[in-house]
This record gives structure tokens, C-alpha cells and sequence, in this order.
């Protein structure tokens, strides 16, 4: 549905702009331009030979008429035909004819550009209603955004936890299963033990019975001995003698006895040692058996074996007690284990139990987590389909930014085709331009100043041209070529007067004075601001210009030399600030030497004995310009800390030469800084100031006088009545380019002058000079520097 609205609002924005080209431009076929008049009747005409009526009637007879860009740059391209050129009364009627037409062309643009305005204003709302609408959806799907990655973050939180938990859980069963098999493979290490410790016993129970049978042979062997043993009696007495080496004997074996008896001690308690016990049981038993044969020859002899006998009787019999206790022990060891092992059987159990819990909960939360991602498909759709529905605003922003750049690059060229047509008349007329430039408010001045005095009109015929003077409740309205607001930096002045500075390359003369009322910006906008690069004035950027364009043309053959001088008016006196000798300088108010201004045939002015100096770069112009900057004549007033108590004049005389077309140009660039024009009553001048003041005012009367002069179309125009007047004669009569900076203050309290100083500029608006020519004469041998 928001496509289809915007769709239906471009279908109307598209039928719009075609019923407004129907309306104004009108049908057109075969190269014939057709305009509609007053009364409806529609009139043809072929487009090489527009019709021609009565300057008066111009604005009467034709309503709406179509223009085309051949059309006017034939307007514009086209030549005075007059069977006699002394006929002025036809020459007149021609150009009276021309410049209707220019202004019927003027006032179709007008028009035209009336309608880009609407246009343009037309697409800035509808831009601004979509631009508000997208970032309407921007915030409804950056907040929907935002809830969905809360969302997705807290289900990736909780998938965090029950990851983990679940890691856990499975390490803790890990562990317990680990434990269980260790317990498992204890239990089958018990058993194994077991089975082996009963097989040990079986076989201690048969060497037991093995034993028995051989004491029972023994005693019973002791028994006949002892029947022997009477029959021996008698041989006793025969070997008594041998007794004491029996006996000796017997002591012997009893060590051996003992010593055998410490290493029994040793072997008890070992479980390992049972057989080699055993083995040496059966030495025994043999040793014993190898003593009773010896005791059959020696009574003594069987006496010791019988009681070895019974030691090693008690011996095994102490035997088979450890071994039934050592028995026990494993019974009582395996009894543990099997309860152990069935404890862990019942953990194992219940671990397994929780583990299939544990397990029934992490499907239950895959399968959240399956739903939570199934959201999140939707959610990420949804986000699809909203930036699909931005990206389409976006689209749509874009087409309206791209209509609106087309409508300014028209209103541009519109602008450009307007200003090459005023220009063009003014060239006709020969009217001198003028800017009007509005300083801004200083800082000192916030307090008591009213920034309602000065209003800028905003209407199409007078925006960016026109401005409003408000006293005592009475608005006074005045339009010039340009009008610069306090806001408008330098760079934007100077690029209004760029094309002025070219054709002093080209081989006009071109004069730029600045006019105002003390501390209305006139210095500034000459010069500006020393040191800071951004607020450079007129004078060094057209210098920059100069010098870079000089460059540029090289490559086509150009060459140039450049000639400056720089010179004031002080008291009606001429003073060469660039003069290295102390002549010059004023002392008790006359002059060292004294300067002439002398007009030749060709309309070119010398000023005798002035410096004139050969320059190659803009550096060095800059150090001529602070040099004449310290030289020039300023003072203090209530009205400026620094007044300009001097008119200021730099001159530059450009001659090139192209060698490959053998064509030579001259032109003249004047730049001159008036002084500012003030009140005595509010200027407090007094002494040398006065008489400062007093000049200035005669010299700018002087110029009101010429000025007024020539608006009149007097015969007699009184530029001799000063030096400035004088010096200024080709530029205000000649054939010069002309353009006059009115600068005002925005301060309540300079209003009257800011008025005079507008009316002034209006008058000089409103004269006619010649037209302006090139010259293209060879250049003088003469080093001396014309004002053009």
C-alpha cells in the first residue's frame, strides 16, 4: 500500500511538471516559435526572425513564449544588420528591438524559473513527507530489531546455561561411570585374590596332613628308639665318653635352631613366602630325617631331632593359624567390597536415573530452542521484508533527491543563462554593475544593534539581488546586480568578480572601488584579514587568479608581463606609496614632489613619475602590499579604530603576447579602496582629522556629482572638481569594465548613512558608459602605467 501511495504521488508529480511544460513552453513544430497574446490569438513567427514591436508593448502583447537554448544563444549571437551605418535612427530602433527581446526572454526564464521553484518546493515536501516516512519505519524496525535481539539474546543465554549444565552433568556421569568400572574391576581383583588365597589354603591344609602323618611316623619311631633305647642302656655306659662331644653338638644344632627359628619369624605374616616356607619345612624334615639316621649312631643326636620335630610341629601349626586368620581378613575384605560394590550399584543406578532426567530436560529445551529459532526465521523475514519496504523508500528518496538535483542544475543553468543575458544588457547599456555587501555585527556592537533595520527579500525576481531598508516604520527597497548577506564569506565575493578579473586578461580595462560610510567593511572586503588565508580580500585573490591563470596559459602560447603601482589620495593629494624616497612623504601638510594625471587620445591615463614596478609572482605583490599598507595614511575616529583617511589605488597593467598567433592584448585592472564617508558631528574630528574629513567628503561629493552628471546625460561632467574624480574619469566614462561595492553597516545607528550610501549606489546603477572594448594594440615602449 506504501508503494502504491508513492506511486500514485510520483504520477502526480510527473503530470504536474508536464502540464506545467504544456503551459509554458506550448507546441512547437518545424522550428516556428509561437506565443500566445492578450486577447487568445496565438501569433507564428519563424525562429531566425522573431517579430519586432515597441519596447512599451513588450510586456502587453506577448503572454507566455517558448525559448530554446539555440534560440538564445542566436539572441544572443546576433549582429546589428543596418543598410547604413550612419542611419542611428534605425541602429536605435534595432537595438531598442534587441533588448526587448532580451527582456521577453528574460521574463520567460523568470517565469520558468518560477515554475522550477514550485517544482522544486513540490518535491522538497513530498521528499520530506517520504524522508519523515521512512524514518517513521527506520524506528519501527530498528525498536522491533531491537526486541528481537533481547529475544535472541535470552534464548542464547538460557542455550548458554543448559550447555553448560548439560557439559556438566555429562562430566559428572563420566566421573561416576569411571568410578564404577574401577569399582568393578576392584570387586573382579577380590574374587581373583579370593580364589587364589583359597586355592593357598587347600594347599596348606594338605602340607598340614602331610606334616601330621610325618610326626605320627615319628613318634612312632620314637617309641621303637625308646625300646631300643633300653637295649642300649648297656652301650650307654661305653658312650658316656662320647656324650660330652653329643652334647657339644647339641648345642650347635640349638644355635642352628634358633637361628632358624629368627628367620620363621621373618617369613610370618607374608603370603607370597608360604611355599618357600614350606620348601624349607621339607629341608628340615630331611635334615631331620639325615640326623635321625645320624642319631641311630648317636643317642644324643635323636634326642635334638625329636625336639626339632616338635618345634617345627608348633612351627606349622602357628603356620596354618596365620593363614586361617589371614583367610578371615580376605572374607571380611571381600564382605566390604560386595557391600561397596552394591552401594555403587544403587549410585550407579540413580545416576543413571538423573542422567535420563537430565536428558528428557535437554531435549526439552532443544525443542524450545527449535522453537525459539523458528521465531527467530520469522522475526528475520519480518526484518527482510521491512528493509525490502526501506530499501524501496530508499529508492524512492533517492529518485526524488535525483528530480531535485535536476531542478537546482536547471535553476543553475537558468541562473548562469540569466546573469550571461543581464550581463549582456548591461554591456549594451553600458551601465556601471554594483554589489551591495552587508557587514556582519561585531561583537562590541551586539548590545545596540538591531538586526531588523536590514531585511533581504526572498521573492524570485529580487532573491539574492535585493534588500530592505526599514526607518521609522517606512520600508525603503533597493535592487542591485548582487547582494551579499553578513554571512557570505570571501570566497563567494570574489567568485562573483572572477570573471571581471579574467577580462583584464583578455584586454579590457576593469575598475572595482569599494564605497561606504566609515567602518562599513570596504578595507575588508579589498584586502581582508591579514595572516588568516580563509578571509583573504579581492586584491589578493585576484592577484592568485591572475598569476595561476598566467601559468595556465603558457601551455597555449600566452605570454604576460605585469606591471603594479600603488598610490593614495590625501587631501587632495597624490602620494606614491611604493616610493623608496623620503620625497614623497607628507610633512605639515605638502607634498614632496608633486603628481600629475594626464588622459592621452586612446582613453589611457598617467599618473608622472609614479613607481611602477615589474612583478613575477604573487609573492612579491603581497610584499608590495604590506609595504604601501604601512605607507597609507589611517587614523582614529569615534566611528573607526582604524579609519581609512585615504583613497587607495592599486593598478596593474597586464600586456600578453601569443607567439604563435602574433596577437597582443592590454589590459588594465584597477582595485582602489575608497576612503570611508562620514559625519562630523559623529566622527569627533577635529585638528588634521577634520581637515582629513572634510577632504574625503569634497572628493566623495565630487563623485555624487559626476555620477548624478552622467545619469542626467548633461554635457558637462565636473570630473576636475577633484584628483579622484579625475583619476576615475575613463572608468565612470570610458570604455572600462565597471563595479562598485556598496558596502553598509547593519547598526540602528548608521541607518541614514547606510540609506544615502544605497540611494548613491542605485544612482550609479542607473549610468550609462560606453561599451566596453578590447585592446589589442601593440604594446607602448612607454614603462609608465595607465588607469585605464
Amino acid at each position: 500500500m506504501m508503494m502504491m501511495k508513492y506511486q500514485n504521488q510520483f504520477n502526480g508529480v510527473e503530470g504536474l511538471e508536464q502540464r506545467r511544460r504544456e503551459s509554458m513552453v506550448g507546441p512547437r513544430s518545424n522550428g516556428i516559435r509561437s506565443f500566445s497574446g492578450a486577447n487568445g490569438r496565438r501569433e507564428s513567427f519563424p525562429a531566425s526572425a522573431p517579430p519586432s514591436a515597441p519596447g512599451s508593448n513588450a510586456g502587453s502583447d506577448v503572454g507566455v513564449l517558448e525559448f530554446a537554448k539555440e534560440d538564445v544563444e542566436l539572441l544572443l549571437n546576433e549582429r546589428m544588420r543596418t543598410k547604413n551605418k550612419f542611419n542611428y535612427k534605425e541602429r536605435c530602433e534595432q537595438m531598442m528591438d534587441y533588448i526587448r527581446r532580451l527582456r521577453l526572454c528574460i521574463r520567460w526564464f523568470q517565469e520558468l524559473e518560477g515554475g522550477y521553484l514550485l517544482e522544486q518546493d513540490n518535491l522538497r515536501e513530498l521528499l520530506q513527507a517520504a524522508e519523515r516516512k521512512c524514518s517513521d519505519m527506520e524506528m519501527l524496525m530498528q525498536n522491533k530489531e531491537e526486541e528481537l535481539n533481547a529475544i535472541i539474546m535470552e534464548l542464547r543465554k538460557n542455550y548458554n546455561l543448559l550447555q553448560d549444565k548439560c557439559a556438566k552433568e555429562e562430566s559428572d556421569k563420566l566421573v561416576v561411570m569411571d568410578d564404577l568400572s574401577r569399582e568393578k574391576e576392584a570387586r573382579i581383583a577380590a574374587e581373583r585374590l579370593q580364589t587364589s588365597l583359597s586355592e593357598d589354603l587347600e594347599k596348606a591344609r594338605q602340607e598340614q596332613q602331610t606334616s601330621s602323618q610325618k610326626i605320627s611316623s615319628l613318634n612312632d619311631m620314637y617309641k621303637r628308639l625308646q625300646d631300643y633305647n633300653t637295649s642300649l642302656q648297656q652301650y650307654n655306659s661305653k658312650l658316656q665318653t662320647e656324650l660330652s662331644t653329643a652334647n657339644e653338638t647339641l648345642k650347635r644344632v640349638e644355635s642352628e635352631k634358633a637361628a632358624v627359628a629368627e628367620n620363621l619369624s621373618t617369613l610370618r605374616g607374608q603370603y607370597t613366602s608360604l611355599q618357600d616356607q614350606l620348601t624349607l619345612s621339607k629341608s628340615s624334615q630331611e635334615e631331620a630325617v639325615k640326623q635321625k639316621e645320624a642319631l641311630i649312631n648317636e643317642v644324643g643326636c635323636l634326642r635334638t631331632e625329636l625336639q626339632q620335630a616338635r618345634d617345627d610341629r608348633d612351627r606349622q601349626l602357628s603356620q596354618v593359624q596365620t593363614l586361617a586368620d589371614e583367610i578371615a581378613k580376605y572374607k571380611d575384605f571381600t564382605g566390604r567390597s560386595v557391600s561397596e560394590l552394591d552401594c555403587l550399584t544403587v549410585k550407579s543406578n540413580e545416576l543413571e536415573a538423573k542422567c535420563s532426567t537430565q536428558n528428557e530436560l535437554v531435549q526439552t529445551l532443544q525443542n524450545q530452542l527449535a522453537a525459539a529459532h523458528k521465531k527467530l526465521q520469522m522475526s528475520d523475514l519480518s526484518a527482510t521484508e521491512t528493509r525490502m519496504q526501506f530499501e524501496e523508500q530508499n529508492m524512492v528518496i533517492c529518485d526524488l533527491r535525483n528530480r531535485l538535483a535536476d531542478a537546482e542544475v536547471k535553476l543553475v543553468e537558468g541562473e548562469k543563462l540569466r546573469k550571461k543575458l543581464h550581463n549582456t544588457i548591461l554591456e549594451l547599456k553600458g551601465n556601471i554593475r554594483v554589489f551591495c555587501r552587508v557587514r556582519p555585527i561585531l561583537p562590541d556592537e551586539s548590545s545596540t544593534a538591531d538586526t531588523k533595520v536590514i531585511a533581504f527579500p526572498t521573492s524570485t525576481e529580487t532573491m539574492g539581488r535585493g534588500v530592505d531598508l526599514l526607518q521609522n516604520g517606512q520600508k525603503h527597497s533597493f535592487t542591485f546586480d548582487k547582494v551579499f548577506t553578513p554571512d557570505a564569506p570571501q570566497q563567494d565575493v570574489f567568485v562573483e568578480i572572477s570573471q571581471l578579473v579574467q577580462s583584464a586578461l583578455d584586454g579590457y580595462k576593469v575598475c572595482i572601488f569599494a564605497y561606504g560610510q566609515t567602518g562599513s567593511g570596504k578595507t575588508y572586503t579589498m584586502m581582508g584579514s591579514p595572516g588568516n588565508p580563509e578571509k583573504k580580500g579581492l586584491i589578493p585573490r585576484s592577484l592568485e587568479q591572475i598569476f595561476a591563470t598566467r601559468q595556465s596559459l603558457k601551455s597555449q602560447g600566452w605570454k604576460y608581463e605585469l606591471q603594479v603601482s600603488m598610490l593614495e589620495i590625501y587631501n587632495e593629494t597624490i602620494r606614491d606609496l611604493l616610493s623608496t624616497s623620503k620625497s614623497s612623504s607628507i610633512e605639515n601638510g605638502t607634498a614632496g614632489k608633486h603628481y600629475t594625471i594626464k588622459h592621452d587620445a586612446n582613453g589611457n591615463t598617467h599618473v608622472s613619475d609614479l613607481t611602477v614596478v615589474d612583478v613575477r609572482s604573487s609573492k612579491e605583490v603581497a610584499y608590495l602590499l604590506e609595504k604601501a599598507a604601512i605607507s597609507r595614511s589611517v587614523g582614529k575616529t569615534l566611528m573607526n579604530e582604524q579609519s581609512s583617511r585615504s583613497h587607495f589605488v592599486f593598478t596593474m597593467r597586464i600586456s600578453g603576447v601569443n607567439e604563435s598567433t602574433e596577437q597582443q592584448v592590454q589590459g588594465v585592472l584597477n582595485l582602489i579602496d575608497l576612503a570611508g564617508s562620514e559625519r562630523l558631528s559623529k566622527s569627533g574630528s577635529t585638528g588634521d582629522r577634520l581637515k582629513e574629513t572634510q577632504a574625503i567628503n569634497k572628493s566623495l561629493s565630487s563623485l555624487s556629482d559626476v555620477i548624478f552628471a552622467l545619469a542626467k546625460r548633461e554635457d558637462h561632467v565636473p570630473f576636475r572638481n577633484s584628483k579622484l574624480t579625475y583619476l576615475l574619469q575613463p572608468c565612470l566614462g570610458g570604455d572600462s569594465k565597471t563595479l562598485m561595492f556598496a558596502n553598509i553597516s547593519p547598526e540602528s545607528s548608521s541607518l541614514s548613512e547606510s540609506l544615502c550610501s544605497l540611494r548613491f549606489a542605485a544612482r550609479v546603477n542607473a549610468c550609462e558608459i560606453g561599451i566596453p572594448r578590447r585592446q589589442t594594440n601593440v604594446r607602448s615602449s612607454e614603462s609608465r602605467l595607465s588607469y585605464g
